[in-house]
Parts: C-alpha cells; structure tokens; sequence
C-alpha cells in the first residue's frame, strides 16, 4: 500500500532556530533539517520537504500567507504540513482557513521550546501532524475539517485556536470548543467536527481575496476609562493613518465606556468597525442591554458584530474582506454569520 505523499513547508520561528556564537537563538534551520530530526517520519509517509522562509512569524505577513495559500493549492500532495513561529499562528492558520478549500489536510504546527533546551518540541510536534495528515479520518473529512492547528497531540480548529500563554509547553488551546481530536500512541482519536458553515460562507465571496491591495486593519482595546483618543486620531486623519478598517476588541458581551462611545460611533461612520469580544470569544450580545454605550446602540450606529471571533481573528477576517473589495452590508453579513 502506498503511503501518503506528505508536502512539508517551513517558514521560520522557533521550531527552525539555532544557536550563534552568543548562544542567541537565530533562524537558520530550513525543511531538511526539521525533518533529519525526525527519522520516523519515513515509516508514515512520502515526505517531500520545502523551505519558503527563514523568519519568525511576527514577521509574516497577509501577502507572505496568500502567497503560501497559493503554493499549497499548486502542490501534487495527499496533505501539507506548515511548519512556523507560535507568535502569529492564530492568526495566520485562520488567514489559510479563509484562503484554501481544499480536499487534502492542511496542518499548521509550531514549537515552544527551540532544539538547545532539554525536549524541545519540534520534532514531536512535526511527526503528529504529518500523523494527521495521513490519518484516514483526516483525509475524508479534509473539507470539513478545514486549516488545522497540531500542537502538543492535540488538534484544533484554525477559527478556534488561541495561544493563551507566551512560553509556556501547552501554550495552545480552543478555550470556547476544546480539541477536535488528540494523538495517543499511533492513533489520532477523533473528538468532534467544527461548525463552519460562516467560514464556508464567507469564502465564497473572497475568489482571489489574498492578492487584493493591502488594507491594513487598526486594532483598538476598550479598556477601563478608556478616552478614545486613539480612536479619534483614525478616524480624523485625512487618510485614517493608513487604516481601512478597525476592529473594537469591546467589554462584556459588546460594550464601550461611554466617554469613548461617541468616538467609536464616529469611526463607525469613517471606516468599516467591527466589535469582537475583548475577552476573547464568546458569542456578544445583540440586544440585551440599552443605553447609550450597550449592543444596541452600537449595532444601530453602524458597527458590525463578530460574534464569537476572538479580536485577533476578526481582524484578519476584515482585512481579507476589505481586500476583496466586499461593500459593508456583504461584510455585516459575513460577520453576522459567527454568532
């Protein structure tokens, strides 16, 4: 029986780094290397190896990920495995989600420890994911599975998955879902499929949303007392300081302080404004709670609603609509459809 033919493509981060002469940790590794650290990979699958970058991921970028979404659709493979830094993976296996729909697994996974420290995680983290890449269950639920997320024997949707601690081993987690399967000895145990009927929808409207012109999207956190003073420099500025959208990371189930409301309203008006749950997913509120600064009366001011979208995500979804030239009532769509 043949085995899979699995398309490894490393970017950088962590997982690729070496020591220089200081005993810093530099970026150097490429593909060959990660995969010569894991012999057994040879026993699972075909492995084809590939290195695209040699940075980490707080130096990726929405052009470097649509042009990685555009080499994985061009690949002869059964399933691909990206390999890259932790800092942005949240963000940048959801960009992928948005970006590929396609009928092979397309596993995202990472490091925490880096290959000097005693039981660095790379390679385990490596040899899981190309296990789920050429799991059965895997591959005939490659489209409803969508971009997957391998981390410490643990699987995770691309819209769901947080990294919810700087450095620590288990940095990874799906706080409002849990795992969609986990590795236990040779096995991948499969747990649950995700709901993504918004991320299909969303797709359809995007065609080649990832090599539209750049639309960068300002992120702004509603914190106690917050002024907005930063709110009001965007929206004022002739060209919006560069921005072509925002994403209001608000309080509660989708509050403002209402000192700030008035200005959040008036950037509503100046650039498309989503609100996403600061506290990091969760359904928001629609219309529970009145008053000037409540759900309801942003909702009736112009601003979109994420739904359970954790800020960091809805940002990346704005942009790749904006990118896509979508008008503001597709988008209040789009959005709407996360809940």
């Amino acid at each position: 029986m043949n085995k899979p033919r699995i398309h490894i493509l490393a970017l950088g981060g962590t997982i690729a780094t070496r020591p220089d002469a200081t005993g810093a940790m530099q970026m150097g590794l490429g593909a060959d290397d990660l995969v010569a650290a894991v012999p057994g990979l040879a026993a699972i699958a075909e492995i084809e190896a590939e290195t695209v970058s040699r940075v980490g991921s707080h130096s990726l970028s929405f052009d470097t990920i649509a042009a990685l979404a555009a080499k994985i659709r061009a690949l002869k493979a059964d399933g691909v495995v990206v390999t890259q830094g932790t800092d942005t993976l949240e963000e940048t296996s959801f960009l992928l989600d948005l970006l590929l729909d396609l009928p092979i697994p397309v596993i995202v996974t990472a490091a925490m420890r880096n290959p000097s420290l005693t039981s660095p995680d790379g390679p385990g983290n490596l040899l899981a994911a190309v296990r789920v890449a050429c799991d059965p269950w895997v591959r005939s639920h490659a489209r409803a599975l969508g971009v997957v997320v391998v981390m410490l024997d643990e699987v995770y949707a691309a819209a769901d998955v947080l990294k919810i601690h700087p450095t620590r081993l288990n940095a990874f987690a799906a706080t409002q879902t849990g795992p969609l399967a986990a590795l236990v000895e040779d096995r991948v145990v499969p747990m649950s499929l995700p709901v993504r009927d918004a991320i299909v929808a969303a797709r359809r409207h995007f065609g080649a949303a990832g090599t539209g012109k750049a639309a960068p999207v300002a992120l702004l956190w509603m914190a106690l007392d917050e002024p907005g003073h930063l709110i009001d420099a965007v929206s004022t500025d002739a060209d919006h300081l560069g921005y072509r959208g925002a994403v209001v990371a608000a309080m509660g189930g989708g509050h403002t302080p209402e000192r700030a409301t008035a200005s959040v309203l008036k950037l509503a008006a100046a650039l498309p404004t989503v609100v996403a749950p600061r506290a990091g997913g969760g359904p928001l509120l629609r219309k529970t709670y009145g008053g000037p600064s409540s759900e309801i009366a942003l909702r009736e001011g112009g601003l979109m609603w994420a739904g359970r979208l954790h800020p960091l995500k809805a940002r990346v979804l704005l942009e790749t609509c904006l990118r896509a030239g979508l008008s503001r009532p597709v988008m209040t769509e789009i959005f709407d459809a996360f809940g």
